[in-house]
């Protein structure tokens, strides 16, 4: 009878150690990177739309996208740098150009998104894939235009890679987080 009572609790431990890993591996894989942090001004990059509006200027006036290598092309201007930069800082970098180069001398530009890059959304979704950013949207609101969590979904915790500086970087996010253009989103699968 002991026998047989210690081997019940042999299996029941090396079960329980069974189920205990994965999940302790799953709560780690999230739990051990950063908070996703807030998304403060916005920044453009490759992919987003804009329209740069010179006033008195309609030759010059005109609807951009950023260049995969982060550059927009105005006419009579050099390419200009536009990755990283608030569209205010942009609409400063164009009226100095417009002015070194000679075109204006007191130049009045505004620079607007017409349209941003998509987020991306992948693993334990109905529909995964690249959706267009709206501002204000969080994971799960990400996660609803996506056609909602799969059954076997963790909705707690998700992965969020977010581009700093060119740089790709792993954060831990809640159903509530803001998220970015250009970020990814991962949805885990739960492991009970």
């Amino acid at each position: 009878m002991e026998s047989e009572q210690k081997s019940i609790l042999s299996c029941i431990s090396r079960r329980s150690l069974m189920l205990a890993v994965p999940l302790a591996l799953a709560a780690c894989a999230t739990t051990d990177l950063p908070t996703l942090p807030p998304t403060g001004a916005y920044r453009l990059g490759p992919g987003d739309e804009i329209r740069v509006a010179v006033f008195g200027q309609k030759q010059l006036s005109a609807r951009y996208r950023i260049a995969a290598d982060g550059h927009i092309a105005i006419p009579l201007l050099k390419p200009i740098a536009a990755t990283g930069l608030t569209p205010d800082a942009l609409a400063q970098r164009i009226a100095t150009r417009l002015t070194q180069a000679g075109l204006l001398a007191h130049p009045a530009v505004a620079v607007e998104i017409r349209r941003y890059r998509p987020f991306y959304i992948l693993g334990e979704v109905r529909r995964p894939g690249a959706y267009p950013f709206q501002p204000g949207m969080t994971v799960l609101t990400a996660a609803s235009i996506a056609g909602g969590f799969t059954d076997r979904a963790a909705e707690q915790r998700f992965l969020v890679i977010r581009s700093r500086n060119g740089e790709p970087h792993r954060f831990s996010a809640r159903a509530d987080s803001a998220i970015a253009p250009g970020d990814v989103i991962k949805v885990r699968e739960r492991h009970f």
